[in-house]
């Protein structure tokens, strides 16, 4: 198995010109990724976090909504609940079952397609509002992601983003893995997207206005030792770099993983209850 993961840890520098940077196979491997273990239950940790999304967003019922690496479908359900006109995109085939399946359970309409952030098969200007909560920030190309969440929104229209922030518990947490499995050289950290210089960057000729909101979300679990064993299982970066690693090195990432949540643990009991940062974001299309 490659030993490399497309997680990166801090903001990287451009690639040097002799390095050429396959950005088509970096998202391959992320692909894999995403479909390894089970992410629909990180997901549902974080209904709420997508939830408060939208309610920022001030929806009106029969707008058109777009959610972009939708996961299981936790933005696009709940702009469905606001009788919007809803679309959820992502590539991994696997989760949009899970989303369909949700969406029948709740008697919800919303499709779901299966596409890429970096190319949405959408005309320009189709949506009054794009969303992505903890999703296009992991797709390789950042400018051409943020141009196409800017290209399909209509002018006037929210672009809706939340990304975790660099020094929050999650961003924390992709710093670790790269501790001990690299990131691809020369890929930009998902985690600039938590950044607000980061999205000035990505939509200064596209926004009008950003607006942006520190938030936190608290994982919790039975003990730290629990939550590892659970993310290990479901969560597809953490499953991968377990599995591109000796003995000898799980024993290390699962210890400074461990170490990780001794941070972020304000829990008194032996369970965890770890705040976890990330950036809420209202783009305003010009």
């Amino acid at each position: 198995m490659s030993t490399m993961i497309d997680m990166a840890t801090l903001p990287l520098a451009p690639a040097p010109a002799s390095v050429a940077i396959d950005l088509a196979a970096v998202k391959q491997r992320q692909q894999a990724t995403w479909a390894t273990g089970d992410y629909h239950l990180i997901g549902t940790q974080i209904v709420i976090v997508a939830e408060q999304l939208i309610e920022t967003l001030d929806l009106c019922a029969l707008e058109r909504v777009l959610d972009v690496a939708t996961g299981s479908g936790n933005a696009a359900l709940a702009a469905a609940r606001r009788a919007t006109s809803v679309v959820g995109i992502d590539y991994v085939p696997s989760l949009l079952d899970r989303a369909r399946l949700r969406a029948a359970a709740e008697s919800l309409r919303a499709e779901f397609l299966q596409g890429d952030a970096e190319a949405l098969p959408f005309e320009d200007g189709t949506f009054d509002v794009v969303t992505s909560v903890f999703g296009a920030m992991f797709a390789p190309d950042q400018w051409r992601t943020a141009g196409e969440l800017a290209r399909v929104t209509r002018p006037g229209g929210r672009i809706g983003l939340v990304a975790h922030t660099p020094e929050g518990f999650i961003g924390q947490l992709f710093r670790t893995i790269g501790r001990h499995v690299p990131p691809p050289a020369g890929v930009a950290s998902p985690s600039l997207w938590g950044t607000q210089d980061r999205l000035d960057e990505l939509f200064e000729t596209t926004a009008s206005g950003i607006r942006s909101q520190k938030r936190h979300y608290v994982f919790r679990a039975e003990s730290p030792v629990a939550w590892v064993a659970s993310w290990r299982r479901s969560y597809g970066p953490v499953a991968m770099a377990f599995d591109a690693l000796d003995e000898d090195g799980r024993e290390a990432l699962e210890g400074d993983l461990l170490d990780l949540v001794a941070r972020f643990n304000r829990a008194e009991d032996g369970t965890m209850a770890a705040p976890s940062e990330y950036l809420e974001s209202v783009v305003t299309r010009r």
